[in-house]
């Protein structure tokens, strides 16, 4: 016998344990102050070295996280979904990074996003805030699917 569909999955056994390894991936102050540029040649350079694209590793390289310690989607209630995207989003402010996603977003989608930055090589900027909005404003191939802010623009056209 099935149970009903509207009936709440309960919370994935692995949460807890997931949200204090997601805590245990912050970017120390300590290595943040030591990081930060402390001349205007500094700042110039790490602006020049955004410009270039220079990339070098993934986020999971600098954070320690690996997207295969996420349980699927399929495993989680949206209440564990936002849970984790929450603890992650703290994670990446430490990292000077911010996910800005629509409001509308589901959380099977949002979580799916968000772990997947994981995989992404990665700009970490010692000052001020990279802003990760996955959306290129070419609407059509977002990632952000019918959630695209750019597709009411886009289909007007």
């Amino acid at each position: 016998m099935k149970p009903p569909q509207n009936m709440k999955k309960k919370s994935h056994p692995y949460i807890p344990f997931l949200l204090e390894d997601i805590k245990a991936a912050h970017r120390s102050s300590a290595v943040a102050k030591l990081n930060e540029p402390k001349t205007i040649e500094e700042e110039l350079e790490e602006s020049e070295r955004f410009v270039s694209d220079e990339r070098e590793h993934t986020l999971s390289y600098y954070c320690g996280l690996k997207p295969e310690d996420f349980p699927p989607v399929e495993q989680l209630s949206d209440r564990d979904m936002q849970k984790v995207c929450e603890a992650f989003n703290t994670m990446m402010d430490t990292w000077n990074l911010s996910v800005d996603l629509p409001e509308n977003l589901p959380p099977s989608l949002a979580y799916q996003l968000t772990i997947g930055l994981l995989s992404k090589e990665t700009f970490i900027p010692n000052c001020g805030t990279l802003h990760i909005d996955f959306c290129t404003g070419y609407a059509p191939d977002c990632e952000l699917k019918q959630y695209c802010p750019c597709l009411k623009i886009w289909n007007e056209k």
